[in-house]
């Protein structure tokens, strides 16, 4: 537990030399990607949502491996409700292969993960959310005109080791929204691994 607390503040430290704001509202279009049960997920598939909690995340970080029983719990919360929780890999399967398909098929099973988890193998999604970050959540949802609109971007919660002792902040997001009530804190810091996107030089510890 020790080895853990201490690899979770050299994550926080890291990201928080390197985090950028971006902001909220901006328009997300659709996409496709296959899941690791070979079917093609896609954000029009689901007809009656009214939003999507989309997670960034992937098989190696160890503080993306903390959120996955949170994560099961969101799923099976919010799906009935309209909200549907999916979990997509955006890491670079060429400089990390422990990020490749097979190995997300064995994340699945050896974690018992319940939503489908998603491989942006191009790293396209990842670049029209803006995701930086492993884990790192956003909350999309539909507005009068169909569009899907960001309202929450950022961490899941801010206790990784105690989630008893956390402020649910992508939960809360979720909550507000189906009260048709404006997100209060619609924008918190991400802390994880980074995401790097191809081409560049610098790579994940």
């Amino acid at each position: 537990m020790k080895k853990i607390a201490a690899l979770l503040l050299t994550l926080f430290f890291a990201s928080s030399f390197s985090f950028k704001e971006t902001k909220t509202d901006r328009t997300i279009n659709n996409f496709s990607l296959k899941s690791t049960d070979n079917k093609v997920i896609s954000l029009e598939k689901y007809k009656n949502a009214k939003g999507f909690i989309i997670v960034f995340t992937c098989n190696k970080c160890p503080m993306a491996k903390l959120y996955s029983e949170r994560l099961n719990i969101l799923y099976s919360k919010y799906k009935s409700k309209g909200i549907y929780l999916m979990a997509i890999n955006s890491m670079d399967t060429l400089a990390y292969k422990e990020e490749n398909f097979k190995l997300m098929q064995k994340k699945v099973k050896k974690e018992k993960l319940l939503f489908p988890y998603l491989q942006d193998k191009e790293q396209a999604v990842a670049k029209q959310f803006g995701a930086t970050y492993t884990p790192q959540s956003f909350v999309i949802w539909k507005n009068k005109l169909g569009k899907w609109i960001i309202r929450y971007e950022g961490s899941i919660d801010d206790s990784a080791l105690e989630p008893k002792k956390a402020n649910n902040y992508l939960e809360t997001a979720v909550v507000e929204l189906l009260q048709n009530k404006t997100v209060t804190n619609p924008y918190t810091k991400s802390v994880g691994c980074r995401i790097f996107y191809r081409g560049e030089i610098t790579k994940m510890d």
